[in-house]
């Protein structure tokens, strides 16, 4: 934890087996007092590690009902423990709108689904826009294309022979860079962004012959409920 940027908004989840109760105290830092059941020993570690690293135990903060709070169900269905946690950190603890237990969910497991609710107020960047980096076509690079481009540039190169060799190496290299550069532009020139659909027209045909299939199937239903009730 300590590696992490401070600025960071730290998410702790996961399962501990760490039963963390509704007592509070010394922890009403990092804890509230909804939590479910009485502190373990894991809990007490698990408490102590998030007080000192100030991350808050969500789900000890949101007042629910049982069902909502308990993570895990004995085989049995007899024993129920809150030890599946969502944590955040301290400085962004108002952030964080709700934690609760979702049972609806088919996971397949003794574990219930825990649902962490965030919302962040984020600051606005200023109106910086990216430049868009711009290609050359160099594919164009063979046959008479190759023959033009290379007689440009021997003509743009032709007065740097003629420069003084005391100049620097900064102003040479720019001066170099400008000739292949101004070369590129005129015997080239640059791609043209090519915009590539995100899903295909059978893709699209598919989908909109499920949606008339789905449109009988409910006008059928429909149907055969009037005809019930006319009964």
């Amino acid at each position: 934890m300590d590696k992490l940027p401070k600025k960071d908004i730290n998410i702790l989840m996961g399962g501990a087996n760490a039963k963390i109760g509704r007592d509070n105290t010394g922890y009403d830092r990092i804890m509230g007092s909804h939590g479910l059941g009485e502190m373990n020993d894991n809990g007490e570690r698990f408490a102590n590690f998030c007080l000192f690293n100030k991350m808050v135990i969500g789900g000890s903060i949101f007042p629910h009902k049982r069902v909502h709070k308990a993570t895990w169900v004995s085989p049995d269905n007899v024993t129920e423990n809150q030890i599946d946690h969502f944590c955040v950190s301290q400085r962004f603890r108002r952030s964080l709108n709700d934690v609760i237990v979702q049972r609806g969910a088919d996971i397949g497991s003794d574990h219930h689904m825990l649902l962490g609710k965030l919302k962040l107020r984020l600051k606005k960047q200023g109106n910086r826009k990216e430049v868009p980096r711009k290609r050359y076509q160099v594919n164009r690079l063979n046959g008479a294309t190759k023959e033009d481009f290379k007689l440009c540039l021997r003509n743009r190169f032709q007065p740097l022979a003629s420069l003084e060799e005391e100049e620097d190496v900064e102003t040479h290299w720019s001066r170099v860079k400008s000739a292949f550069t101004a070369t590129c532009e005129e015997v080239l020139g640059y791609q043209k962004k090519e915009y590539n659909e995100w899903i295909s027209q059978k893709s699209l045909d598919l989908i909109e012959r499920r949606r008339h299939l789905k449109e009988q199937v409910n006008s059928s239903t429909v149907e055969l409920e009037d005809q019930k009730k006319k009964r």
